[in-house]
């Protein structure tokens, strides 16, 4: 390897580096971009109506900010009721454990009374627990700060993108090579289009999960079926692992309802989820985004592993959007291109080398007969 070879080198060594130290920062910026996306979408709609850009973006913008209040709205006040509910349930649920310790010892030997537990030796034992508890609430409270400030600046990337697209399109498309920003446009439309049947079909299996959830929650009885409900179907946009998270609060609530509505709500989750993975989004998803479920699987763990909850959350779309850049530029202009041309050149060869072959393809040219000097241009 030469100079150049060798700067060349240490260049692209230290350009990943780079990337991957600010791997967050560009995780942040992708999601600005999906948001974007889906908001310049509604927006094409709305112009298609007659409106202008500038108000279709506002309105879109506006549906967007209600949706994301009215999702606080119905979510955060049932669930605060109910951890209240829970807060005076779980002492008197401690004053009936200790009545029934106190019975259990009146009916049992006297030497077996040392052996039951006391409540108070209970709660000294959890002591060092809550301790921990208390301790990383510090931790819990900036780490809620640093989520906040980075929804606040995914938000503003967001309207800067979404006020003019087509400008952040250019600086990106003008850092590839002037004979392959052709290509680029065409693979970026490509992305476009696909993160667009992405969203479509997100939203389809979300509004289909949440009417399940609240029409099976409404069946049992279980309070605050609506928000659960809703908070379902946002976490269905995690594949294999939002319905699993889902049901942890609605089992919660049903235990402070009824013991045996906890195995109900446990089957009602289930019987979704089998509905929603083997109907909903094979349906749904085979007709907007071509994605096999193994490979879903292995980006949400790589994606999670080196990302954290953000990756798990955008590891559908990063496995879109990564998967038609492998298969436009590895794929198709380096592997299936891999000695093309050297083929091509031996043919050429080939061809001018051969006496027959010129009569042949000279005969049925009129035009180089008349001037065989372009011929002899287009061989050489």
């Amino acid at each position: 390897m030469n100079l150049g070879q060798w700067i060349g080198l240490i260049a692209i060594v230290l350009s990943l580096y780079i990337l991957w130290q600010i791997r967050e920062v560009l995780l942040l910026m992708f999601a600005a971009v999906v948001l974007a996306t889906t908001l310049n979408r509604l927006a094409k709609r709305f112009q298609r109506f007659g409106m202008r850009r500038g108000f279709a973006v506002l309105l879109a913008v506006a549906i967007f900010l209600a949706g994301v209040v009215g999702f606080f709205w119905l979510i955060v006040p049932p669930f605060a009721q109910q951890f209240q509910e829970l807060t005076y349930q779980v002492p008197k649920g401690f004053g009936r454990f200790n009545g029934w310790l106190d019975a259990l010892r009146t009916r049992i030997p006297d030497e077996l009374v040392p052996y039951i537990p006391d409540i108070n030796s209970l709660i000294q034992q959890a002591q060092p627990f809550v301790n921990r508890v208390l301790g990383n609430s510090f931790a819990f409270v900036s780490g809620s700060l640093e989520v906040v400030l980075k929804i606040l600046l995914v938000l503003v990337l967001t309207g800067m993108i979404l006020a003019d697209p087509v400008a952040y399109r250019k600086v990106f498309v003008r850092l590839f090579p002037s004979f392959y920003r052709r290509r680029v446009e065409g693979i970026l439309n490509k992305c476009e289009v696909s993160l667009e049947g992405w969203i479509t079909g997100a939203f389809i299996a979300m509004f289909v999960v949440a009417l399940m959830s609240l029409i099976g929650l409404s069946i049992l009885g279980i309070k605050a079926a609506l928000a659960l409900a809703i908070l379902a179907g946002f976490l269905n946009l995690i594949p294999n692992l939002g319905p699993t998270l889902s049901v942890v609060p609605a089992m919660a609530i049903a235990l402070l309802d009824d013991p045996w509505k906890v195995v109900a709500v446990l089957i009602l989750y289930f019987v979704i989820q089998q509905v929603e993975s083997n109907f909903i989004t094979p349906i749904v998803m085979a007709q907007q985004v071509s994605l096999l479920p193994a490979v879903t699987l292995i980006a949400q763990l790589f994606f999670v592993t080196f990302f954290g909850f953000l990756g798990l959350f955008l590891a559908l779309p990063l496995t879109v959007v990564a998967k038609i850049w492998l298969q436009e530029v590895l794929i198709k202009d380096v592997l299936d291109e891999w000695g093309n041309n050297h083929l091509k050149e031996r043919e050429l060869v080939i061809v001018s080398e051969s006496p027959a072959a010129d009569d042949n393809w000279t005969a049925g040219n009129p035009d180089i007969n008349e001037n065989p000097s372009i011929g002899d241009d287009i061989l050489k």
